[in-house]
């Protein structure tokens, strides 16, 4: 049925009025500690560069008729990050933001996105402030479990910190270090090995990136925020585009995510600010989304310019509705989202 339907939209009104009071209480959340709430465009000359982010494109047409490729951004994050290049220290935004080739229970194509960054503070900060926020969502809507499907988790809980290398080996019985090299880079052929005894199917085209990821879905994520939240910490550094590396390990960076009950909830860095090296990792995505999907994205070049000028800083991207299906029990994203795309 129709979510228009008076009697489809009187059973979700419960969880929509719910919606509006988890992102009043986030919002004071920010406010009471300083924060600045800002608003992104949602245009950009780039919509982001990770080989498996897909963007909506379109065409700003002048007033002399040259039309200029532009797109929908899958994040605030490029607009969010010369927010702090030109000076600002704390802020954070509900964004709009747009992803293609995404609709399934815990993905729309069009979703809001809890965007914040900390100037001049570390990444154990911005960790803290999901624990904090995913705390204060289930406060709100009276929730003493966070609930999917047949899984719970107890925000209250105190989290489990596990690093990336703990939560493969416990988890699927792969070193995942043993396949890194010094500076980094994985190797595809040690890591295919070692998936396939696990029982895995693993193709010659696969890089060492999608079976990494085939291994995260299949064996690891399922297990993750079960009971209580989980930090998923230190990824791989060829895993976290955005990220610097880990102070001393190399192969390793600042990036973790926050699951509940087997979701990803949010995906954080310690930022990178080197405007050479991100330019480097931009460019080895895009090498690598052309790889499978026959397609690139441009940089954003204006993005690059300003990280020379950007302080230190951490952030994280947090799926809001995800917060709020799960604090609330609610099975499908689109339970929650005030106007689901029709199609």
């Amino acid at each position: 049925m129709p979510w228009w339907e008076p009697h489809v939209h009187a059973d979700r009104t419960p969880l929509l009025r719910l919606r509006g009071r988890i992102k009043a209480g986030l919002r004071a959340f920010f406010e009471d500690q300083g924060f600045i709430e800002v608003e992104c465009g949602a245009l950009a000359a780039s919509p982001g560069n990770e080989a498996h982010l897909h963007a909506f494109e379109t065409w700003a047409i002048g007033s002399d008729g040259v039309q200029t490729p532009l797109y929908l951004h899958t994040s605030p994050e490029f607009a969010a990050k010369k927010l702090l290049a030109a000076g600002e220290r704390r802020i954070f935004e509900f964004a709009r933001v747009f992803r293609n080739r995404e609709r399934t229970r815990l993905h729309a194509p069009e979703f809001t996105m809890l965007e914040w960054y900390r100037a001049g503070e570390e990444v154990g900060a911005v960790m803290d402030d999901t624990i904090a926020l995913l705390r204060l969502a289930a406060r709100i809507a009276g929730s003493d479990l966070l609930r999917h499907r047949e899984k719970s988790c107890d925000p209250f809980a105190e989290p489990d910190r596990l690093p990336v290398t703990d939560a493969f080996r416990i988890h699927a019985g792969i070193e995942i270090l043993d396949t890194l090299s010094a500076d980094g880079p994985g190797d595809r052929d040690a890591l295919a090995t070692r998936a396939r005894r696990g029982g895995l199917v693993v193709s010659e085209q696969d890089s060492w990136s999608d079976i990494f990821s085939k291994i995260l879905t299949a064996r690891v994520e399922p297990r993750l925020g079960l009971g209580r939240p989980t930090l998923l910490t230190d990824y791989p550094r060829c895993e976290a585009a955005l990220a610097r590396a880990k102070p001393g390990d190399p192969r390793l960076s600042e990036r973790f995510e926050l699951y509940a009950c087997g979701v990803e909830l949010a995906n954080g860095f310690g930022e990178l600010t080197d405007p050479k090296e991100q330019r480097a990792r931009f460019v080895a995505e895009m090498d690598e989304k052309e790889r499978i999907y026959g397609l690139r994205y441009p940089l954003d070049e204006d993005f690059l310019s300003a990280l020379a000028t950007m302080p230190p800083a951490s952030g994280v991207a947090l799926g809001f509705d995800r917060l709020v299906m799960l604090a609330t029990g609610t099975p499908s994203i689109e339970q929650v989202i005030w106007t689901p795309l029709a199609f």
